[in-house]
This record gives structure tokens, C-alpha cells and sequence, in this order.
């Protein structure tokens, strides 16, 4: 035992002891560490100093550890492994997994992890740990698996899996079901679980024999965990419940809403159903309304896009809509834009379903389509409120458009979204709901086309070399620029760009928060006059406008993020070119 050895050479102990010490280890089948720790021959940094001297493998200290290891690092070596073989991951820094040991001279344990590097397709380095830092890292594994698991074990499924997928159920089975204690925990737990990793929305998914369960992070979904799939029903049940759905009801989609507190704050949830082949599927969107709104010097608004919305927000009139799909930013470019009109001078009411964060000095409201309280009535009341500025959540139907013209015509500022694919869409867009095209440009002021992108994490991101592809990307479209954008605009050599890394910072994942890549299209005279001769332009007309204005497009803006080591390549050609 070569760590006994080194104690007697370094007088520590004499020989006498190291026959009592090594009777001990015999006798108790323990390791040598142990035995020592627990004898107080040393203490537990002095030993495990002593062994990194020995084995000649650095000793990772406390202080050089990040607070928390993510939870993308700890998927890296499962918790089973982990506590098997007692090796954590500890840091993932670039493409190398820093890995702590506390018998890295086990040949079965390196065996493991190099097993485990192929699978994961990572590279690591070992560092010595003691077991101090070991139980600490071990304690982080997920207790959302763990307290879901605790549910389980407490749960024992009433109806086959036969049953689950189609057979018929009572509405009061269902209601027994779902609030069972061990039910009702673990759809506790997933919410609480969501909330905590600020996850925008839940998704519960059947499967044949088991049930998904999905967060999206980032605007990227990610495969948390899987639970069996005779726990379906019940689950879908609770929710329902909740939702103040219909139990009874599996054929067709429903929409509901809860609210539920955690810690000191209300959290809205927003929730809806889809049947599919193996049962019905849950989507639920997560709406912290106190959480912190987005800037509006955040939000990645730049150069003349900047300029152009700054502009609509001091006329006195006027329709700024915001488009772009579901979950590209719209109502939090809302939100950003209303805290510049809060001022204790201006009366501002928004119309919302459901209300997504709270903000002081505005009166919010929320509609409430199944009593008859819609867009279009809360719009028509809100104007006997002498409004000034009114937000109306979604444009999605002509009574709502034709009101929010006729608001914006009769001196108000009307803030709203609209789903269409760019910011040349929205007039087109608005016609098609019905509003006259002459109208359009008495009211309409500015359209906000955008999409979100990841933001590269400014701790870890990696200055690069970009290959040919990307190099001509990026000089093809430089091309296609506003001329006076390409004038003032110089690409520094040699050309570089930023590249995604991982650190504790970011919890790995290289990327921190979201920002948007936007493109602005506003009312001129010379779309005045096309509108007029036209009445419904097309999009090419609208597309020499726009190039007209100067207008950069959001695959435009986006290339100048990157550029600015703001995101990545990969990052815009996902979200803004077909």
C-alpha cells in the first residue's frame, strides 16, 4: 500500500502503526483512506495533498470549483455511475470535461469513463478530489429526479397501460386519480422544476410505453425526463383539473389556464391539450409576470431600426405592431416599448390574454374569450377610458384590426402584435382582415419584424476563423447591404468571427440569455402613394420600398451580430433564412 509506505517515509507514522493500520484496512474491507481520515493520522487535505504528490494527478481545491455544476455537466456521468465509482464531473472548459476522482488509480472507474467519454463524445481530465467535495457535487445531482422518483415509489398505478391509451373513464375515477398525493406531487414538482430553470414552456408528451417530458430553454427544447406511461392519465388528469378543463373530454383540443405560488411570487400557467395517437399531449406555457422586463436598450435594437422605432414612439398617433411567429419575442418587445411611455402623465391600458408581467402605473386587463370578454369588446370599452396609449396583445381577427385602425386614427398610440412572417407582411397582413387600404397610411406607423437568437455567453465565447462557407455567407450578403451602411461599415482583418464554448457562467452551454435580430419597415410617402394606386401592394413593391428605405433585413441584422461576437452563424440561419 503505497500511501502507507509514503506515511511511514515521511515519519508520520512508524512501523508499528502501519501493521495496526493495515490489519484495520483487512479486517474492515474499507480503503486506505478511510481507515487514515477516520484515525486522524491527517486531516482530509492533508491526505489527499499527500496522495496527489504520489499519483502525480492534480488535487482540485474547493476555491478552484464553480458554486454549482450545471446540470448539463452532470448528465455527462449518471448519478449511478457517479456514486458507483465515485467520480463526478465537475467543469466542462471548450470541449474537455474536467472529471473528480477519489480513486483515480481504480482501474475499473477509468475503464467506466472512458466508456462513458465515447458515449457522450467528450474528452476529460482527472483531477483528484476529497471526499468532502465529492458528497457536495454528488448532492446537486437533479432533485427533480429524485423527488420524482420518491413520488413514484409511492404510486401504484390503478389501470393498465391498455386503459390509459384509449379505454374509457369515468370523470370521477379520473378526478380519484389525479389527486392522488404521489400525482399531484410529481406535476408539482415538474411545474417547480420549469419555473426554477426558467423554462418558457412544458411539454408532456405520450409515448407507447412511456411519457416525455420536455423543457424549452432558450427557445431550444431539451428531453428532461421520461416517466411511465401508466401514469399518463392520471397526470393529464391533474393538469386538467387545474385548468378547469373538461376530464371527460379526450377527442378534442381544449385551453385552459392556473396560476399556482412558489416562494413569494404568483406564476400563471397557460395551457392547452392535443390528442394524438397514444393520448393527449400537454403544452404548458410558463408566464412569470414578475419577472424583470426586457430593456428597451437590451433588446437588440441598433443603428436605424433603433432610430425608426424611437421615432413612432413620439408621434402622437399611430400603429407600431410588432410580427414575427409564436415565441419570437413580440410581446416582450411590447412590454420593453411601454416602459418608455410610462410616465404618470399618460393614461395607458393594455388588453392581454393573459396578462405576462406585471408593470406599475398601467392599467393591464385580461380578456376572457369564454365569458364574451374579447379583444374586440375590451377594445371598444377601452376607448371610453380616454386612453392615450393602448396595447392590445394580438391583432388576430378584422373587428380587433378594424378597431385598433380607428383607435390609432382617433389619436392614440396603438401598441399590438400580428402573426406574419416579416415585417413586409403586416400590410397585406392588415388588409387581408378586412381594414380599407386607405386607411393604412393615415394610421399605420411602423411594422417590427423579428426572431430571437441565443446570445453568445461573453465569459466563454471563442474568437475563430471562419471556414470558406461561412466566409462567403456572410461577404454575399455584406453585398446586398444599404449603400450607406457598406460605406461606413469596414470588416477588421484578419476576419474573424465567435464561436459558442461552455463555462460555469453559462451552466455549458455557451450561450446566456436571448436578444433579437430585428428589420423595421415604417410609413413613407412613397408607400402612401403606392398603397393609393394600388390599394393592395405587392411584395415586390413592398420589397423595393423597403430597399428604398434602406432597410435591413433580420438575416442582415443578424450578420451584423455576429460580427459583433453578439451570436453565431448557426444561431441566425436557424431562425431567419428559409
Amino acid at each position: 500500500m503505497e500511501l502507507i509506505k509514503e506515511l511511514i517515509n515521511r515519519g508520520i507514522i512508524n512501523k508499528e502503526q502501519a501493521l495496526s493500520l493495515k490489519n484495520e484496512i483487512k479486517n474492515s474491507h474499507r480503503k486506505p483512506e478511510e481507515v487514515i481520515l477516520d484515525q486522524k493520522i491527517l486531516s482530509e487535505e492533508d491526505l489527499y495533498t499527500l496522495k496527489s504528490e504520489i499519483l502525480n494527478i492534480p488535487l482540485k481545491k474547493k476555491e478552484e470549483l464553480p458554486e454549482k455544476v450545471s446540470p448539463e455537466t452532470l448528465r455527462l456521468i449518471p448519478e449511478d455511475s457517479a456514486r458507483s465509482y465515485q467520480m463526478v464531473p465537475l467543469e466542462k472548459k471548450g470541449e474537455i470535461l474536467e472529471v473528480g476522482m477519489l480513486y483515480p488509480e481504480d482501474l475499473k472507474a477509468n475503464e467506466v469513463l472512458e466508456f462513458l467519454s465515447r458515449q457522450g463524445k467528450f474528452d476529460y481530465k482527472i483531477f483528484l478530489i476529497t471526499p468532502n467535495i465529492f458528497n457536495k457535487v454528488v448532492s446537486q445531482y437533479s432533485s427533480l429526479t429524485g423527488e420524482v422518483s420518491k413520488a413514484l415509489e409511492e404510486f401504484e398505478p390503478e389501470i393498465s397501460t391498455k386503459e390509459v391509451i384509449g379505454g374509457p373513464k369515468e370523470e370521477v375515477e379520473f378526478r380519484r386519480l389525479a389527486e392522488e398525493a404521489p400525482i399531484t406531487k410529481i406535476v408539482s414538482v415538474v411545474l417547480k422544476d420549469a419555473v426554477e430553470g426558467k423554462a418558457s414552456d412544458v411539454h408532456i408528451e405520450p409515448l407507447p410505453d412511456k411519457v416525455q417530458v420536455r423543457f424549452r430553454l432558450l427557445g431550444e427544447l431539451h428531453s428532461s425526463f421520461f416517466l411511465p406511461g401508466e401514469l399518463h392519465s392520471a397526470i393529464v388528469a391533474r393538469i386538467k383539473i387545474l385548468s378547469r378543463m373538461k376530464l371527460d373530454e379526450t377527442r378534442v383540443p381544449q385551453d385552459g389556464r392556473f396560476t399556482l405560488r412558489f416562494g413569494e411570487k404568483n406564476v400563471d400557467f397557460r395551457v392547452s391539450t392535443l390528442p394524438t395517437v397514444f393520448g393527449e399531449k400537454v403544452a404548458i406555457r410558463v408566464l412569470d409576470p414578475t419577472a424583470q422586463i426586457t430593456r428597451f436598450e437590451d433588446l437588440g435594437l441598433t443603428g436605424r431600426n433603433q432610430e425608426l422605432v424611437e421615432e413612432a414612439i413620439k408621434k402622437p398617433y399611430g400603429l407600431i405592431l410588432s410580427t414575427g411567429p409564436t415565441g419570437s419575442g413580440k410581446t416582450t418587445t411590447l412590454y420593453s416599448l411601454l416602459r418608455l411611455f410610462n410616465k404618470e402623465k399618460l393614461n395607458i391600458i393594455t388588453l392581454e390574454d393573459p396578462v405576462e408581467y406585471f408593470m406599475g402605473g398601467i392599467n393591464q386587463s385580461q380578456v376572457r374569450p369564454e365569458i364574451g370578454y374579447t379583444f374586440a369588446r375590451g377594445l371598444r370599452h377601452i376607448l371610453r377610458q380616454d386612453p392615450d396609449v393602448i396595447m392590445v396583445g394580438e391583432i388576430r381577427d378584422g373587428e380587433t384590426a378594424d378597431l385598433a385602425t380607428q383607435a390609432s386614427l382617433t389619436g392614440h398610440v396603438v401598441l399590438s402584435t400580428l402573426h406574419t412572417n416579416n415585417a413586409l407582411g403586416a400590410i397585406p397582413r392588415l388588409i387581408d382582415l378586412g381594414v380599407q387600404p386607405y386607411l393604412i397610411p393615415a394610421t399605420f406607423s411602423i411594422a417590427i419584424g423579428q426572431r430571437l437568437v441565443r446570445k453568445l455567453c461573453d465569459y466563454c465565447k471563442k474568437e475563430v476563423e471562419p471556414d470558406e462557407e461561412t466566409k462567403e455567407i456572410i461577404f454575399n450578403e455584406l453585398e446586398n447591404f444599404p449603400e450607406d451602411i457598406k460605406k461606413n461599415f469596414k470588416i477588421k482583418e484578419p476576419f474573424k468571427i465567435w464561436e459558442a464554448q461552455g463555462c460555469s457562467k453559462c451552466e455549458e452551454k455557451g450561450f446566456s440569455g436571448r436578444l433579437g435580430i430585428f428589420e423595421v419597415f415604417s410609413m413613407t410617402k412613397e408607400l402612401s402613394d403606392l398603397i393609393s394606386k394600388t390599394k393592395i401592394p405587392s411584395e415586390s413593391d413592398l420589397f423595393k420600398e423597403a430597399k428604398r428605405q434602406g432597410m435591413i433585413s433580420m438575416f442582415q441584422d443578424g450578420i451584423l451580430k455576429i460580427l459583433n461576437g453578439n451570436t453565431t452563424i448557426r444561431e441566425v440561419l436557424r431562425v431567419s433564412r428559409d
